[in-house]
């Protein structure tokens, strides 16, 4: 099975964070965010994955050609302008021939991919769209649908006044590919206000496959952190995270006289010098150094980051090759030193 993946963003929303590192590399519990949702289709046989790159590509490849995934076949789609969602699954079908998934590059979700698949042909469907149910739909796009779950019409963003549904556009999509017929080529083009609404227009056969799995648009700061505490907690599940309340990487040293509380996720040569204390959910990336009498509170550690003695790190988020002062309190933070001073949180 085939899958193309929307990784070509900016990552606006994820800034500070992105100045340093491209949205679908950001690491969740020290390995790339993409590397999960790679690996978790691994799961229900989609072996074969398209991405489709814009926004600094280079960083991707590198990544998987160092790292290669022996489960599955990638393969690269590089759009040379901004082109939208459409737009770049359009770019990219050159590479598709058969029934093929989407996923937008900034959603996590241990949706049963398979099940999906099996609700897609049992329809014969052209477009197959997982939505996902949420208490508050005003900040996304709302879906409605007939007792038989085929797509009547949709609402994006709807005033609180308006809403008739709380199931949401989940980013993830099942296609034929004839609806790439609907796309225009080398245009600017979406499916959420021009693919899916022309099909339905057509009288073309879009269903939607209603899913209570997990879902997050980690795509900002704080739903980003909300991703990694919880697969620490066992909210969701990752294929790349095998559980545990407290783990050590090698290389790693942690003085006798620290106080460590699960679930606490620590990377490889890291030191922790005494009296340092970590209260999880909390990851430690590799190469830090915790200097005496810190203190680490469900939080999130990048790599190379050293920790001042007697600061605190506090709901907070911390980039790669930060150097935190002494006393520095950080709390409800996200720092990353390479950002200008004005988008990088707290300077230290």
């Amino acid at each position: 099975m085939k899958a193309i993946i929307l990784v070509g963003g900016e990552g606006t929303r994820l800034r500070p964070l992105t100045y340093s590192v491209v949205k679908s590399m950001v690491p969740v519990l020290n390995r790339p965010f993409l590397e999960h949702v790679l690996c978790n289709l691994t799961m229900h046989d989609i072996n074969e994955v398209v991405l489709a790159m814009g926004y600094k590509p280079d960083s991707i490849y590198e990544y998987f050609k160092s790292s290669p995934l022996t489960a599955i076949k990638l393969t690269y789609s590089l759009e040379t302008k901004p082109l939208g969602t459409a737009g770049a699954v359009k770019l990219a079908g050159e590479h598709i021939n058969r029934t093929f998934f989407v996923l937008n590059g900034d959603v996590f979700t241990d949706i049963d991919f398979t099940d999906m698949l099996r609700f897609h042909r049992e329809n014969s469907a052209m477009a197959t769209i997982a939505l996902t149910h949420v208490d508050d739909p005003t900040r996304f796009g709302v879906v409605e649908t007939g007792a038989d779950f085929r797509v009547q019409r949709f609402i994006e963003k709807p005033a609180p006044d308006k809403i008739t549904s709380h199931w949401i556009n989940a980013g993830v999509y099942i296609l034929e590919p004839s609806v790439l017929d609907n796309i225009p080529a080398g245009e600017f083009y979406m499916f959420e206000r021009g693919v899916f609404p022309t099909l339905l227009v057509k009288g073309e056969r879009v269903y939607a496959y209603q899913s209570k799995s997990y879902w997050i648009d980690m795509g900002t700061p704080a739903k980003y952190h909300q991703l990694n505490m919880d697969i620490l907690r066992g909210a969701c599940t990752s294929s790349l995270y095998t559980g545990g309340n407290i783990s050590v990487g090698e290389g790693s040293s942690v003085d006798p006289s620290c106080e460590i509380k699960g679930p606490v996720l620590m990377g490889n040569e890291c030191r922790l010098e005494r009296n340092v204390r970590i209260t999880g959910p909390a990851v430690i990336g590799n190469r830090c150094h915790l200097k005496q009498d810190c203190k680490i509170e469900n939080s999130l550690l990048w790599n190379k980051i050293v920790i001042g003695s007697q600061a605190e790190i506090i709901n907070s988020i911390i980039a790669s090759g930060a150097n935190i002062e002494d006393n520095a309190h950080l709390r409800d933070q996200t720092y990353n030193h390479e950002a200008p001073t004005d988008d990088g949180g707290k300077k230290t």
